[in-house]
């Protein structure tokens, strides 16, 4: 049985918390991005199926629901979503990823 080794690696924290509507930052670490990859930040609410909240290469980009924004570094090496308001029913699984 072979495996195949995944290239992309990131770092996140493990838990986060926050109070309901002050804001909070997730941040990403993925110091071996490449030029053609692209940021990827999905939350998972308890029982659902991932949800897609944004994607960029280097812009940072407005999120609408939950309402913030999504950061990158001038190096591309790390990332940040940053979460206005957040809610109770905000708590969730959130990743990042690299891909296409």
């Amino acid at each position: 049985l072979a495996l195949a080794a995944v290239r992309a690696q990131v770092q996140q924290e493990p838990f986060l918390e926050t109070t309901e509507g002050t804001s909070i930052s997730i941040k990403c670490s993925h110091p071996d991005i490449r030029t053609g990859d692209f940021i990827h930040f999905y939350r998972q609410l308890p029982g659902q199926s991932p949800e897609l909240l944004a994607v960029t290469a280097k812009a940072s980009k407005e999120v609408r629901s939950p309402e913030g924004r999504l950061s990158v570094s001038a190096d591309r090496r790390s990332s940040e979503l940053w979460l206005r308001q957040p809610r109770l029913g905000d708590a969730a699984v959130y990743y990042c990823t690299l891909g296409p």
